[in-house]
């Protein structure tokens, strides 16, 4: 290792180290040793002292001793004239930066430091990256929608080279964070002077001005070994090789390096996190600590990215529809204001809806795209609103008609991905804005038929052999054809809706996760979609038609040994080859005897509670107690993982209101407690629910953080409305 990286990276772990001390004796005279502290959201306390050392800090005198770690990880700077190996020493420092680094943020906190603004712009940074977001990315980590994950330091030479950068950056649907600076500027500050939305919803997240935020980031990949992984607080070893080998992360540093970057960056460096400067740094090539380059450079600008990933070993597919904007799922979250807005269609201002229909080959022509309507381009150039009809018509030999629902939830994403176009709902009650910028850049309704066409293609083309979008702009064509759609929705659902576990023989899995949580397996039946919500039975079907060889297999159910709970010998059979062993049988339908395992990507937690001889229900981003005694970001890390845990579940939305939710323990009537949000959200399926089971008025005996968030007054409530869940047999 480059001496001149080593000397820096020991230097800047002295200085942090220093820095952090001084700012803890002072909070400690302020607030006393035994101030409690934590980051907001999480479980893990200071999440990368955590996860290296098992020690959970807690307090300010918890925070002095993780100093003394820190400490004792220091080494004096090398001397010019003796060689010696200087890359343990300068992992060391980089290990002890990140202690430091992130006790000082947390001092910032008490401080109300942190979040930081910017005293220029007023623009708020992130700040800490909590456990609900982390699970919200869930699936996007593990799908291959999220390929990596860039932290971007310092500053560009110019706005234009940082959008640049950034924009292929999204491209390439690659999550970044911004952090640190270079003379004051920053990548935060030129994007924000050229007008470029930030934020979670756009991936391109700043969480702070200083390189020492760039803690951050390192925090929330090292909780996806916790929370994802199953990996136990203090084993360092298999943290660090779990960050290396399935966190795709890697540094983008533009501008000069000082002491405080070099030391950060040995720390990313233990990771297994290469850094790509745009300076004359000298190069770390030999392999081990990360896969391939540790520190390398590239000063064109135009193929840092393209080095960056090169260095990392990312492998990155991006399909692009031919048409004038940019395209990919970092543009899935723009939000198109009105003032922003060219033109709009559906939302309750005009008639619109989108629907797939199966056709046969001889009836459509593959490509085929047709914008019908009288003088269509001229309404279109006035911009405002416009009626709209999108019929996608799809045929194949593998195609079946239980398979155009699933193409038409891809419509979303379809339009979405498209920078400068929204879409929002489906079938009658989309929503679809385009803004000035794509229309400048010259996108048409032409280009909304054109990248459906190319898109479902390019996702179904396993199952999909042509595809041909005619587009209808005339109110008159657009309600007649939303007529015979509606008729085509309420007969799907009809269909579907039928569906049952006993009515097939093969289940599906998800091994999507696998790359994160080695040992899940997420079984999906007619009745039980996915935990993460994103997957059902038929969404699976379609997918192993997609790709064989894919993470959906088909499961034979084999003999029925336990109809109450839900257990099956080809599930069993099945579970323990996909799981290498760990889990050796599952009951479907049951909290209580082996469950289901969760990856750390669900929806909600279902939790019993048994002195009210029943369960809770909170969802995912849920920051209130709940009557276990525990948050949901607490209860999350005793479910996730890949482990079966009794009496502790994860589960998606929708399998609250399934037939088969807890058939075996008692169904829906064992729900005691569940929050307010998530009462909401599935009212109007929970009331006919609880109607087919008798109990009409269910839902209002149910107690949510508004009426009590411990178990003692949950009881009172229980009792004073006479829950059903009291009279039943005992849960345990």
């Amino acid at each position: 290792m480059s001496r001149l990286i080593a000397s820096a990276a020991i230097r800047g772990a002295h200085i942090l180290v220093q820095k952090a001390e001084e700012m803890l004796e002072k909070t400690i005279t302020e607030k006393g040793e035994k101030f409690d502290f934590e980051f907001p959201d999480t479980a893990y306390y200071l999440p990368m002292i955590y996860a290296m050392t098992g020690f959970p800090v807690k307090t300010l005198a918890d925070m002095r001793v993780a100093l003394g770690m820190a400490k004792e990880m220091l080494h004096e700077e090398p001397y010019e004239n003796l060689w010696k190996p200087y890359l343990g020493e300068a992992l060391d420092s980089g290990m002890a930066t990140l202690f430091c680094e992130e006790i000082i943020m947390a001092l910032r906190y008490i401080s109300g430091l942190e979040p930081a603004k910017d005293p220029e712009t007023g623009y708020v940074y992130n700040g800490f990256i909590t456990d609900t977001i982390q699970r919200n990315l869930g699936i996007q980590l593990v799908d291959g929608t999220m390929p990596g994950f860039a932290a971007v330091i310092g500053a560009a030479p110019d706005d234009d080279t940082a959008v640049k950068i950034i924009r292929e950056l999204q491209e390439k649907n690659i999550l970044t964070f911004l952090s640190g600076h270079v003379n004051g500027n920053s990548v935060t500050k030129q994007l924000l002077r050229k007008d470029v939305e930030l934020g979670w919803e756009t991936r391109i997240v700043p969480v702070g001005p200083d390189t020492e935020h760039t803690i951050y980031p390192l925090d929330w990949s090292v909780r996806a070994s916790l929370i994802f992984g199953g990996k136990k607080p203090g084993d360092f070893k298999g943290h660090l090789k779990y960050t290396k080998d399935r966190v795709f992360a890697f540094a983008l540093v533009l501008g000069e390096l000082d002491d405080i970057k070099w030391t950060t960056g040995a720390g990313a460096i233990n990771m297994g996190y290469p850094a790509v400067c745009d300076t004359d740094v000298p190069v770390i090539h030999p392999t081990g600590v990360c896969i391939y380059e540790e520190v390398d450079r590239e000063f064109d600008h135009d193929r840092i990215v393209q080095k960056a990933i090169e260095v990392r070993g990312l492998k990155i597919v991006v399909e692009k529809p031919p048409i004038p904007v940019a395209y990919g799922p970092a543009f899935e979250g723009e939000r198109i204001r009105k003032e922003d807005m060219f033109i709009e269609f559906g939302g309750a201002r005009t008639p619109s809806f989108e629907w797939v229909r199966m056709r046969e080959m001889e009836e459509i022509e593959d490509g085929k795209v047709t914008v019908v309507g009288n003088n269509w381009q001229e309404r279109y150039e006035k911009g405002g609103q416009m009626p709209l009809g999108i019929v996608i018509d799809v045929s194949g030999r593998k195609m079946q008609k239980d398979f155009e629902s699933v193409i038409e939830r891809k419509v979303h994403h379809n339009i979405n991905e498209a920078q400068g176009v929204w879409h929002m709902g489906q079938r009658d009650i989309n929503w679809i804005r385009i803004n000035h910028n794509a229309k400048k850049e010259g996108f048409t309704l032409e280009h909304l038929g054109i990248l459906n066409a190319t898109m479902t293609h390019s996702r179904f083309r396993a199952i999909v052999d042509k595809v041909q979008v005619t587009i209808y702009t005339e109110e008159d064509d657009v309600l007649k054809l939303q007529e015979e759609a509606t008729k085509v929705y309420r007969e799907r659902d009809q269909r579907l809706g039928g569906l049952v576990d006993e009515a097939v023989d093969i289940f599906y899995s998800c091994l999507l996760c696998q790359s994160f949580a080695p040992s899940h397996v997420c079984v999906i039946s007619p009745e039980r979609l996915g935990l993460c919500g994103a997957y059902n039975w038929l969404d699976c079907r379609a997918a192993y038609e997609i790709d064989p060889t894919g993470g959906n297999q088909p499961i034979q159910k084999g003999e029925l040994i336990d109809a109450r709970y839900g257990r099956y010998t080809g599930i069993d059979e099945y579970l323990k080859k996909a799981s290498g062993g760990s889990v050796q049988t599952l009951n479907l339908y049951t909290i209580m005897e082996n469950p289901m395992t969760s990856c750390g990507c669900f929806e909600c937690i279902v939790a019993i509670i048994p002195e009210a001889n029943g369960v809770m229900i909170v969802q995912r981003g849920h920051t209130g107690m709940t009557p276990v005694g525990m948050k949901f970001s607490t209860l999350a890390g005793t479910v996730g993982g890949g482990t079966q845990n009794p009496g502790f579940m994860g589960v998606g939305r929708n399998f609250i209101v399934s037939k088969k939710f807890l058939a075996g323990d008692g169904g829906i009537k064992r729900i005691v407690w569940m929050t307010k949000n998530l009462k909401e959200s599935i009212k109007e399926a929970f009331e006919k629910r609880a109607a087919e089971e008798g109990a009409p008025d269910l839902l209002d005996k149910i107690a949510d953080e508004t009426v009590c968030e411990d178990s003692e007054k949950l009881l009172e409530f229980l009792t004073s409305v006479g829950h059903p869940a009291l009279v039943m047999e005992p849960i345990l």
